[in-house]
């Protein structure tokens, strides 16, 4: 059974890689171009500017910082959704095998 729960896991895996590309929008100067606009992107210019003058750092190095952050958040939250998702899976994949 051990091979075919690997086996499911590769294909899982292969599944939700070919869905993300599915939901890959071709709009993607409109989209920025809204982006842009946002105050989201306001807030940023302004923690970026904060970030640069307390920490005596370049604009362009403390734009990198705080994108390097917010990568790393989303990376560990990613792995955090994951890690459960193959927990339940497990769990399921247990019981199934149990009946």
């Amino acid at each position: 059974m051990l091979a075919d729960n690997q086996e499911l896991v590769q294909l899982l895996n292969t599944a939700v890689v070919k869905t993300k590309e599915k939901k890959i929008d071709s709009s993607y100067e409109e989209r920025l171009s809204e982006v842009c606009q946002s105050n989201a992107m306001k807030s940023l210019a302004v923690a970026i500017s904060h970030l640069s003058d307390s920490q005596k750092i370049s604009r362009d190095q403390a734009a990198m910082e705080i994108v390097e952050t917010i990568r790393e958040l989303d990376s560990i939250w990613s792995d955090y959704v994951m890690m459960e998702g193959l927990t339940k899976l497990k769990d399921v994949l247990k019981g199934a095998t149990h009946h």
